[in-house]
């Protein structure tokens, strides 16, 4: 009789646990953005906040928890309920942070669950064409080697994509060219403008309103591909670097515990979301290019992205704590 009774009650435990999990989602989902709005993190979020109820049936809410180069708002979302209700969207920033904070008490890969890939950006490197006479990369590899140090580079932040894809080209290339780091993206730009700086690398959104008048010159994409708005530019493999792709990742992320059934639907939402064609037209407004994936292909993205830029601050004796 007992072994009866607990068969029936564990029966009914589990088909409790199977209707709660079809019930979901049955209130409002967060979708966190560890930076401020206006980025192209925020910009993924808000095309996803703005088609993701019609497919759910329920609101999706962006939330901006800026600060601490995204580790405020990732911490809070790796400590929240794992249920399905409070998602993030990141960008490989998120990984590179394991390397470059070792004070994090989260981490970056281990504590969250992949959901789906969701573009991919890339950043442009680019120069003052009237006060910088190497405007090439091969110029620009002989002149740094020839005064090792004396020119410049500008970035948003120590530990940005930026930042860490121009340490990737100066290890690729063995020169030396000085970091001057900015709190954003809007002074090294108009710096960079100015002729105070030398170099950067710029996403495609960014650099190219500039490039279109004549002051910026962009020297090489460093995606895989050229790019279509600007077929001339060849890519940093083409021009010989061997730091041939610093492509920036986005996508959307869970709390690790998040339940499978849950992750698949909304890996298979943000699917559907991805192939709209006006969603297409907006990324690709921002230079980013729509692409999906499984959790596990984006899992493998991100623990194989995270071991390339430990490598590479190492390699650099780079720390943003």
């Amino acid at each position: 009789m007992r072994s009866l009774i607990k068969k029936t009650l564990a029966a009914l435990l589990f088909a409790a646990g199977a209707t709660a999990a079809c019930a979901w989602p049955d209130q409002p989902i967060t979708l966190v953005v560890p930076y401020t709005p206006g980025t192209g993190i925020d910009l993924v979020a808000r095309q996803l906040s703005a088609r993701l109820p019609a497919l759910l049936g329920q609101p999706v809410i962006v939330e901006n928890v800026a600060g601490a180069s995204g580790n405020i708002g990732s911490e809070r979302v790796a400590r929240a309920k794992p249920d399905g209700y409070t998602l993030m969207v990141q960008v490989n920033t998120l990984v590179m942070n394991r390397s470059l904070y070792r004070s994090l008490s989260y981490d970056p890969v281990a504590d969250f669950a992949p959901v789906s890939l969701t573009s991919w950006g890339t950043l442009l490197l680019v120069t003052n064409p009237n006060v910088q006479k190497a405007t090439t990369v091969s110029q620009m590899v002989s002149a740094a080697k020839a005064a090792p140090g004396k020119l410049t580079y500008a970035t948003p932040g120590v530990g940005t994509p930026h930042h860490l894809s121009m340490a990737l080209f100066m290890q690729g290339t063995g020169t030396e060219m000085l970091h001057v780091p900015y709190k954003g993206t809007a002074g090294a730009v108009t710096d960079l403008l100015g002729g105070r700086i030398d170099y950067m690398f710029l996403p495609v959104h960014v650099a190219l309103q500039h490039i279109q008048v004549g002051k910026l010159k962009a020297i090489a994409t460093g995606s895989g591909k050229r790019l279509p708005q600007l077929p001339d530019v060849p890519t940093l493999a083409e021009a010989g670097v061997t730091a041939d792709n610093v492509d920036m990742w986005y996508g959307v992320l869970a709390p690790k515990g998040t339940p499978p059934d849950v992750v698949a639907r909304l890996n298979k939402e943000i699917a559907a979301v991805l192939k709209q064609p006006e969603v297409a037209k907006s990324f690709e407004s921002q230079g980013m290019v729509p692409a999906s994936s499984t959790p596990a292909e984006f899992g493998m993205l991100m623990k194989k992205d995270a071991d390339r830029w430990a490598a590479v601050v190492k390699r650099g004796n780079i720390t943003a704590d």
